[in-house]
């Protein structure tokens, strides 16, 4: 069987390209190592942070903006809720990079962002203890999204126009072969007009094999949930971001009882994708509460449970969005360094147009594989 458009990795990347596609009328084939959803990827879990105003600069905003408007159209379409807006917090001292980004794309593009002091933060939120020097960025509209109830949705879509999802298939070749692309799995052989690599942290090694070397890193990150009081329950407390001279922490209130949830986002130990690191254990707790110490509730807090994940990062922490230079049948998605699943919704229409040889919607050009050559 022939398919027009094969995506290798039904993660949340692929899933939506393969339902763009698919809700076209391509005959798609979506292949997974495992059966998604599942907790060996990236954006696998409860929630992820959506906001706009975009600490890393203002190419995302547009993409942001784009995806916030496909999120509300899968709502509709699944009759479900992905989205809940409780407001994000970005705070950190006035002459933060990260911060005057947020401030800068803010006004660039005219969106809900009120600046406030510290005293203004700590009187609003009862449970923050910030320095003197730390101003916030609040955006009302923003707050996160249901990861899993996400991807099932893009999963049932996509069938409901024809997909093909194929879990549990772990890829061992790619070739091409008659301009076409032909993908081997232990069971089974398949071929397709077009590839969209889509793998996460196992896309760099799979494009590999074609001669494409990516500057991707994989590594090893921790996030937790920790027992709260009242303070810090959803509707008492916004998702947060916060860039100090300890790191960078991101997390969310407690939602339904399960706890406030906290990670780090920068650092990281390299690992293999395979192998994911060693465990979540007692040091990962401490670094998180040095933090909590400092900025949110003086650190009471007790360790509810602890997870470890994967980021796939770039150099620069952009993402990488390109045909592969040798075969333009082939265009990949991947390196999104921890930042990457809020866009997912319009990363997947952005797949779609490229696979099928049309003007993006967006403008991806600086996510080309071009600016580390």
């Amino acid at each position: 069987m022939l398919y027009d458009v094969i995506v290798l990795g039904a993660g949340t990347m692929g899933m939506s390209a393969g339902y763009q596609l698919a809700k076209k009328g391509l005959h798609v084939l979506l292949l997974d190592s495992h059966h998604p959803p599942h907790v060996h990827g990236s954006h696998h879990g409860e929630t992820r942070i959506i906001r706009y105003a975009y600490g890393e600069g203002e190419a995302y905003v547009p993409l942001a903006l784009r995806a916030k408007e496909l999120w509300k159209e899968l709502e509709q379409q699944i009759s479900k809720n992905v989205f809940a807006e409780t407001g994000v917090l970005n705070s950190g001292p006035e002459t933060s990079p990260f911060i005057q980004n947020v401030l800068k794309s803010g006004k660039a593009y005219n969106l809900q962002v009120e600046q406030l002091t510290a005293a203004e933060m700590k009187k609003r939120w009862s449970g923050l203890t910030v320095p003197s020097d730390y101003i916030g960025c609040y955006e009302q509209d923003a707050g996160y999204l249901l990861a899993d109830q996400i991807l099932k949705g893009y999963a049932q879509l996509a069938a409901s126009h024809g997909a093909v999802v194929a879990g549990g298939q772990r890829v061992e070749t790619i070739q091409i072969k008659d301009s076409l692309v032909e993908v081997k799995t232990k069971e089974h052989t398949y071929r397709g007009k077009k590839l969209i690599v889509t793998a996460g942290a196992w896309g760099g090694e799979l494009l590999a094999q074609l001669g494409l070397k990516l500057p991707i890193q994989v590594t090893r990150k921790t996030f937790a949930w920790l027992h709260a009081d009242k303070h810090f329950r959803e509707g008492n407390f916004p998702c947060f971001s916060f860039d100090t001279e300890l790191g960078t922490y991101y997390g969310f209130p407690d939602i339904n009882h399960t706890g406030l949830k906290i990670g780090r986002h920068d650092t990281g130990t390299p690992i293999h994708p395979d192998d994911k690191g060693a465990p979540y254990h007692e040091g990962d707790t401490e670094e998180l509460l040095r933090f909590l110490t400092q900025f949110i509730g003086g650190g009471s807090f007790n360790l509810r449970e602890g997870k470890t994940c994967m980021y796939s990062m770039t150099p620069d922490e952009d993402f990488l969005i390109d045909y592969h230079p040798e075969y333009p049948q082939i265009l990949y998605a991947l390196g999104f360094s921890g930042h990457g699943f809020k866009f997912a919704s319009a990363i997947g229409e952005v797949l779609s147009e490229m696979a099928m040889e049309k003007e993006t919607t967006l403008d991806v050009s600086s996510f080309r594989n071009k600016r580390f050559q």
